[in-house]
């Protein structure tokens, strides 16, 4: 018998981000390759500022980066422990160090609370729940824990209590627009991780989709991904 997972508050706010009736569909971008990760930056904060501009409609834009490590607003340095394993950049998203690289979806999304709802950890919870429902599509239980953000996996293989961050999460708010996103690992390189604490927690470790046994290919986590992202956020058009 399984036990039960540990409750979160968050549990409470999951559900449906829905935008307000007759809205636009939001923007549905998908980039092969690998882009730099100052690149995106720029041009995702030019699309959220013309979001909060009225000049453009809401844009997820899912994409990859070539190996780097993040440091969100909360980073602390001895959690770099290997400061030259791969270059480091500052980022303005909450929380602390993370890892992106090939094999990891990224999904930077831009939405407009003002369109659905201003409130920033209900927004969080609907992140959570858009992953969770992604992995299910996969045969894999995420589940929420109440002192950390992100989507984690129970691993009975490695021992009682042991579990793995599959999913992260890091936001950011700019007059009412989101910035910033989740990533999910489906085949990245784990041993970069080696390189930082990811995201301050040491007792725990990470995991993919294909850690998991899951061998899927990204254009498969692409469509799970659009499917519960319409479920949960509203629908998604097209977008170049």
């Amino acid at each position: 018998m399984i036990d039960p997972a540990p409750s979160s508050r968050r549990d409470s706010l999951a559900g449906g981000f829905l935008p307000a009736a007759a809205a636009a569909p939001v923007g549905w971008r998908v980039t092969d390759g690998l882009v730099r990760y100052e690149d995106a930056i720029t041009e995702m904060e030019a699309r959220a500022a013309a979001i909060a501009e009225g000049r453009a409609t809401e844009l997820v834009w899912l994409l990859e980066h070539p190996p780097l490590y993040t440091a969100g607003t909360s980073a602390r340095a001895a959690d770099l422990t290997q400061p030259d394993l791969l270059p480091v950049f500052p980022t303005g998203r909450g929380g602390q160090y993370t890892y992106h690289g090939p094999g990891q979806r990224v999904a930077y999304a831009m939405l407009d609370l003002r369109r659905r709802t201003p409130d920033l950890r209900r927004y969080v919870a609907a992140l959570e729940a858009w992953l969770i429902a992604t992995l299910y599509r996969f045969g894999v239980t995420g589940e929420r824990r109440e002192d950390r953000v992100g989507v984690w996996v129970r691993r009975p293989d490695r021992g009682p209590g042991a579990e793995d961050k599959i999913a992260a999460i890091g936001v950011r708010v700019r007059r009412w627009v989101t910035l910033h996103g989740v990533s999910l690992n489906v085949e990245p390189d784990l041993a970069h991780y080696a390189g930082i604490v990811p995201c301050g927690v040491r007792e725990h470790g990470v995991t993919s989709l294909a850690d998991l046994g899951r061998i899927v290919s990204m254009a498969e986590v692409d469509m799970a991904l659009r499917d519960t992202f319409e479920e949960i956020f509203g629908p998604t058009v097209d977008e170049r």
